[in-house]
């Protein structure tokens, strides 16, 4: 499924003359592409859709569409760790390369290969 999601402009910048932002959608950022919404600034809301913001929405409107979205489920399926639960359901381990930059999961866990030393850290 593909939805227009709700998300809270975190900050913006002008990458390659293309005034782009990272959203904010209910804990999970994302970068985004305010061209059709230029006048966009940072702490507004916006519906999203596909990594493009569409039309500025009202903070009340944007935390009530959230939090009926994660109620049904609609945020997991939109943004949630889909390699992870394709390894769970298939009964194998997680894809190498699979981790977020910093070598965590999605969840914040370290992957079962890390070692003792990395989880320390």
């Amino acid at each position: 499924m593909c939805l227009a999601v709700p998300g809270r402009v975190l900050e913006i910048e002008e990458r390659d003359a293309t005034r782009m932002a990272k959203v904010d959608f209910g804990g999970v950022v994302k970068d985004v592409c305010l061209e059709y919404v230029p006048d966009m600034q940072v702490g507004d809301y916006a519906i999203v859709h596909v990594g493009f913001a569409l039309q500025r929405l009202d903070e009340e409107s944007a935390r009530q569409t959230l939090e009926l979205f994660e109620n049904l489920g609609v945020l997991e399926e939109e943004f949630g760790d889909h390699w992870g639960k394709a390894a769970k359901d298939a009964g194998a381990e997680r894809p190498a390369g699979t981790e977020l930059p910093d070598g965590r999961l999605p969840d914040g866990e370290l992957p079962a290969h890390a070692s003792e030393k990395e989880a320390r850290s």
